[in-house]
């Protein structure tokens, strides 16, 4: 992998910040970066985080302890690591206290994909998708009820310019991408296909659906898993990394 240039790299992190700042109500400093809440949303952890904004040169139990202090009343403890060595290290010791991890990649849009697969993809309303959601939300927590964060993902998307496309079976949707824009910027927060239909270009299809639907902007964003294949797929349609950061959930 290439090493993020680092104007798009803080880039990267702006965006990062900008959805935080546009959906948030509680924005307040630490000693090493920035606790965010969103009071109306308490279930939705991407905006329910403590910020790690450099290294905080701290042992493991006296990070766990600023995370309790800083998200007193919520059910879960989130910390988003910006400076991804230095998460890197933590990372086996929040592990064994059964913390999830995961290690991001975020990606920008800087070529034109190759011609891809001949599949129809048209926009849909926000709630089209919504037995697909169910299905996203399924495959990873396939115990845990979604009805509040399904609530308040939607009220968050709508507020952000959002845009579905999906791919149809008949009348049922059976793939969507969810593009999200603010300013002259944008994030495809979402790509998925229904486990039944994968593995025939249809990823590949929303994918480039949505590149094309973002437009001109200055900067088109996707976050993958750096552990996973999906980012091998965003790099053959003209993304290229800009910054690593490191996720780490203890759910309830």
């Amino acid at each position: 992998m290439s090493t993020p240039d680092s104007d798009v790299e803080a880039r990267a992190r702006a965006w990062r910040h900008g959805a935080h700042a546009a959906v948030c109500d509680v924005i307040e400093p630490w000693a090493h970066g920035t606790v965010v809440r969103s009071t109306r949303h308490p279930t939705y952890y991407e905006f329910n985080l403590v910020r790690v904004e450099e290294d905080p040169a701290m042992s493991l139990e006296a990070l766990v302890d600023v995370a309790d202090e800083a998200l007193a009343g919520l059910e879960h403890r989130r910390f988003d690591f910006e400076v991804v060595g230095v998460a890197d290290a933590l990372r086996p010791g929040f592990e064994a206290l059964g913390w999830k991890t995961m290690r991001l990649v975020w990606m920008r849009h800087e070529f034109p994909p190759p011609p891809g697969p001949d599949v129809a993809v048209r926009e849909v309303p926000y709630d089209a998708v919504h037995d697909l959601r169910l299905v996203w939300h399924g495959e990873d927590f396939p115990n845990e009820s979604a009805i509040a964060f399904f609530e308040h993902a939607r009220e968050v998307a709508m507020s952000r310019d959002v845009r579905i496309l999906a791919v149809h079976d008949g009348h049922r949707p059976i793939a969507f991408a969810q593009l999200e824009r603010a300013g002259d910027s944008a994030e495809i927060t979402q790509v998925f296909v229904h486990p039944d239909y994968r593995g025939a270009g249809r990823g590949t299809a929303m994918t480039r659906a949505a590149i094309e639907a973002a437009g001109d902007v200055r900067d088109l964003w996707i976050a993958a898993d750096d552990e996973d294949r999906p980012k091998e797929l965003y790099a053959r349609l003209g993304f290229r990394p800009a910054w690593n950061a490191m996720e780490l959930t203890r759910w309830p």
